[in-house]
């Protein structure tokens, strides 16, 4: 699947995507964020991530800028896997397109994609705790808190952190329609 929002084009990633990906993602900052990212990562661990096959039911995508007519660069990441009650929606950016909003204009891309290309009637998605600007994001998508903290085991540091969890009925948010092409 596809998707182009005013700013970004979301799409999956292609082998030829490894450099730029492990140049996006291969920040500490990034790294200890999210709970199934390898450290040190490297472009063979991006080939060997992009050369995985999606399993049905689930999105793993490209989060590509393209403002101001500028040529698309990739900026993060974004997708759905299965959990351990729902599917989670998980999301990164490389550190310098923090703050400008990607983040959730790529999840309300996604969201509509679950909605209406996946038929999923419930997301829950989680944060760690150190990273507040991740709840933020998930507040803006209509995530609501489930009032619990799990210990959630980040790969890149090797521990467990504790990671605040969130879901988000799509039967009942806002069910704008998706303009879809075939």
């Amino acid at each position: 699947m596809f998707a182009r929002t005013p700013r970004l084009t979301l799409r999956p990633g292609w082998a030829e995507d490894a450099p730029a990906l492990a140049k996006a993602i291969a920040f500490p900052e990034v790294a200890f964020c999210l709970a199934r990212l390898p450290w040190p990562y490297g472009e063979a661990e991006a080939a060997a991530f992009l050369a995985m096959p999606t399993p049905p039911r689930e999105l793993r995508l490209l989060i590509l800028a393209h403002e101001g007519g500028a040529r698309p660069r990739l900026v993060g990441g974004i997708g759905i896997h299965a959990g351990e009650s729902a599917p989670e929606l998980g999301y990164w950016l490389t550190p310098d397109a923090w703050g400008r909003g990607y983040a959730t204009e790529a999840g309300r891309a996604v969201i509509g994609m679950a909605r209406h290309a996946l038929g999923l009637r419930r997301l829950e998605s989680g944060h760690f705790i150190d990273n507040p600007a991740s709840g933020r994001v998930q507040a803006k998508l209509g995530f609501r808190p489930l009032g619990r903290v799990v210990s959630r085991h980040c790969l890149a540091l090797g521990q467990d952190k504790p990671c605040a969890l969130s879901a988000l009925d799509l039967a009942e948010s806002d069910p704008a329609p998706m303009l879809i092409a075939a």
